[in-house]
């Protein structure tokens, strides 16, 4: 059973990690898809940070949109999958990473990852998403 907006909009906004699916503009091949950390709030843009030169930074400004799928399976199937148009590119700021990182890691965690990505992962974008088409559903429990 699909998802009212407002329960749909609660789950996304949980910290789940993302699958994010976007055209890999190679003929004969299918979408680039990977793990991501993500942020989200209700009614909000979703927003990724990546590397300002990595593949996935690249194909998300060439498409000028990507899809975004998170799961559950437990205490009951659930996903939500929102699609849309990328409505802004910014350099990240070390600020921007520790939000996300605060989001998947133990809070005594953060600043150790923060100050370890900042350096060793180097330059990084901030991706914002305007979701545009949803698809959700619960499952139930097994």
């Amino acid at each position: 059973m699909a998802l009212p907006r407002e329960e749909r909009e609660r789950f996304l906004a949980e910290p789940h990690i993302g699958a994010l699916s976007v055209d890999s503009g190679s003929e004969g091949r299918g979408p680039l898809s990977v793990p991501v950390w993500y942020q989200y709030q209700p009614g909000a843009n979703l927003w990724v940070l990546t590397g300002r030169d990595s593949r996935k930074a690249e194909l998300v400004a060439a498409a000028g949109r990507f899809t975004m799928l998170v799961e559950r399976i437990q205490p009951s199937v659930r996903y939500v999958s929102v699609e849309g148009p990328v409505v802004g590119t910014v350099p990240a700021t070390k600020d921007d990473l520790r939000e996300v990182a605060a989001r998947y890691l133990p809070a005594d965690k953060v600043a150790p990852y923060v100050d370890e990505a900042w350096t060793a992962h180097g330059e990084q974008v901030v991706i914002h998403m305007h979701p545009e088409h949803w698809l959700s559903s619960d499952l139930g429990s097994f």
